[in-house]
């Protein structure tokens, strides 16, 4: 008996691990990452072998005595996505992440990158790069001193800097003899030579007036305005980030993958603007619309792209002029044609300020363009509940289907960025995104995290839902409901005027802190009216600007369990005027509406952790669901959705834990039924 008895205890106590689930240590060694500490290396499919690459690459970097170069992940507008003959990263290390630095040496090569992509790397290099945990530029200096000697030489594209990079690495680099040579022919490129994939030639076309909030000249006028009231009085705006020169004269493009942009820079002065692009990609609408006030202030010269530099340098060179820039998306290459003397320096244009508040309609349109999105995303919800039961739908699959969802609606244009479609461990990797070989199938025994968005022509959207179909463990419960307590504590704040949002952003991480969990991206990013998914200057970090009535922003906790699983929660918001008791102050006090409106999953959420206030919260949110997107659905006669959303808004109350109570005492009069008495 006393033998049955241990065994008996020890299936209990494999069984309570199985279903609380409360973090396991994950076993060191997976199929899915490299290995190179064996003979031969342990290599997985989704690695690329780059040491013809590299040989190639080092052969340049010898013709031109470099002991090293560094290759960093943007283009020459300091993009954050990139079109694909950009991806010189990529192309050079097989990692495909959105952030990165690579540097090579004649003899090492090393990929420096944060948190969200160690495991990604892992998968995708081969053994000729060793990856860095960081992506700090002190590390990489630290890095660069260990291999490099006094008196060698390290090349970099200067068009791939941005100003603040290149005073980095040189306080970095200060004393020890080490020479950092910009040098303009770039060198991955002439090692990728005609493989490059060539220069885009699709249309750049004008937005109809009803997707814009003002006309172009009127934008113009806004820019001039605030250029003559400026203290320091700047002559001219430099326009290096390709949102900005897309938003001023309200065209758009498809040179980079999901962001409807072109390649332009604009230079607008008090008397003349020009626009540095290629003329012959300019659709008749477009290029009669720039010339339509001709001659005069508001006549647009169109001059070639490749001349934006020699212009600037020409410009740059008349007395009395001085030339405002924006250093987040100005690139060492352009500053340098401007003499110190003539140049206004801030962290962001005028452009990209103006641009980050919403005039009234933009706001209007935004909120349409959330409406139809959770349409698509609801139907994709309801689809999957049925269909993943039955073992059908795998990652990719239900990202293509979410795809082609946000389709169907009226005035969308496409994803807003590579949907992420992650069940299982795959979703503890903050940006996976599905392929070939590494999709799973989607299972009622897993949890899927969903971050996707669509680009409708009258405002661009982003939500992330985490969700599951089947028995979760209590830590998983409770870990989610600790990132919804963070949504629901930031979405509720109510806070002054110009309140920067890194002094806010720890109300998102509060309730993870409380248990010792976090997460290691950004709480939040802005998003533009059919622009940029990730639009800065809004957000939370300490480099947005302060927050302010009509900006819009993500508000998106998470927390990921390594080779387990990931949590999201990611809503788009609205800052609007704040119903303050009092008002003490000639501003109002703000707070968030949130525009997205999709349910959470029910089937995931602790009430017990949540405070009353919390519920009402919820609630409240959705009501307005109810409210907006119940009526589209009935509108549609999309019945079977209806009847989802009805069951999923169901009003939430701590007496909702009743059937859950009851379940818990059931496992545990079975428990003391197994267990011997002592």
């Amino acid at each position: 008996m006393a033998c049955s008895t241990r065994i008996i205890a020890v299936w209990i106590f494999l069984l309570q691990g199985l279903i609380t689930g409360y973090p396991r240590k994950r076993s060191s060694e997976s199929e899915d990452i490299r290995n190179c500490t064996i003979t031969p290396p342990h290599l997985p499919p989704t690695v690329i072998n780059t040491s013809e690459r590299l040989s190639a690459l080092r052969l340049h970097m010898q013709s031109h005595n470099f002991s090293a170069y560094i290759i960093p992940a943007t283009d020459s507008h300091m993009s954050e996505y990139i079109g694909e003959r950009d991806k010189r990263l990529s192309w050079m290390t097989g990692f495909t992440g959105s952030s990165g630095t690579g540097v090579v040496t004649l003899q090492k090569a090393a990929l420096f990158t944060d948190s969200r992509y160690w495991i990604q790397a892992e998968r995708q290099m081969d053994c000729n790069w060793e990856l860095q945990k960081s992506i700090w530029i002190n590390s990489i200096g630290q890095w660069i001193l260990q291999e490099i000697s006094a008196g060698e030489r390290i090349g970099l594209d200067p068009f791939l800097f941005s100003i603040q990079n290149w005073e980095s690495y040189n306080q970095v680099l200060e004393g020890s003899d080490i020479i950092l040579v910009p040098l303009e022919d770039n060198l991955v490129d002439q090692a990728w030579g005609a493989q490059r994939p060539p220069p885009p030639t699709n249309t750049i076309y004008q937005l109809n007036d009803n997707f814009v909030g003002s006309s172009w000249q009127e934008k113009i006028s806004v820019i001039r305005t605030q250029m003559e009231n400026h203290g320091r009085k700047p002559t001219a705006v430099l326009l290096s980030g390709l949102e900005e020169t897309a938003w001023l004269f309200n065209l758009r493009g498809d040179d980079i993958p999901y962001t409807p942009v072109f390649y332009a820079y604009t230079l607008l002065t008090k008397t003349d603007i020009s626009l540095f692009v290629n003329q012959s990609r300019l659709s008749k609408e477009a290029s009669q619309s720039l010339v339509s006030q001709c001659p005069g202030p508001l006549c647009v010269q169109v001059e070639d792209y490749d001349q934006a530099s020699a212009s600037l340098r020409k410009y740059a060179q008349q007395d009395g002029v001085r030339i405002w820039i924006g250093t987040e998306y100005t690139t060492l290459g352009l500053y340098r044609e401007i003499p110190l003397e003539k140049v206004l320096v801030e962290e962001y244009s005028p452009v990209m300020i103006t641009k980050a508040v919403k005039n009234a309609k933009e706001q209007e349109m935004l909120r349409a363009a959330h409406v139809r999105d959770a349409i698509a995303v609801i139907r994709y919800l309801v689809w999957l509940e049925k269909n993943v039961p039955t073992g059908s739908v795998n990652e990719i699959s239900g990202a293509r289907y979410v795809d082609q969802l946000r389709s169907e609606e009226a005035n969308c244009k496409g994803p807003s960025f590579e949907t992420i479609s992650a069940t299982g461990l795959n979703a503890a990797l903050a940006h996976y995104s599905p392929s070939n070989a590494t999709a799973r199938n989607l299972t009622v025994n897993e949890m899927y995290l969903l971050d996707s968005g669509g680009q409708y022509l009258d405002g661009t959207t982003d939500i992330t839902r985490t969700v599951h179909w089947g028995e979760p463990t209590d830590f998983q419960k409770e870990a989610y409901t600790r990132v919804l307590m963070g949504v629901i504590d930031l979405s509720r704040l109510v806070f002054p005027s110009r309140t920067s949002g890194r002094f806010v952003e720890a109300l998102a991480r509060r309730a993870l802190w409380e248990a010792g969990l976090n997460y290691g991206h950004g709480t939040g990013h802005g998003i533009g009216n059919f622009l940029s998914v990730h639009e800065w200057p809004v957000g939370f970090q300490a480099n947005n600007v302060p927050l302010g009535k009509g900006m819009f922003t993500s508000i998106e906790p998470g927390y990921y369990q390594d080779g387990e699983f990931g949590i999201r929660l990611e809503d788009i918001a609205v800052v609007v005027e704040a119903k303050t008791k009092y008002q003490m102050s000639e501003e109002p006090y703000l707070t968030f509406e949130v525009v997205s409106l999709v349910p959470y999953d029910r089937n995931l959420i602790d009430v017990n952790l949540l405070s009353s206030e919390q519920i009402k919260y919820i609630n409240r949110y959705y009501e307005s669901i109810r409210e907006h997107i119940g009526r589209e659905l009935q509108r549609r006669k999309l019945d079977e959705e209806y009847l989802w959303l009805e069951q999923n808004t169901e009003p939430l109350s701590h007496t909702n834990l009743l059937t859950t109570s009851l379940s818990t005492l059931a496992v545990g009069t079975l428990t003391s039924t197994l267990l011997p008495r002592v």
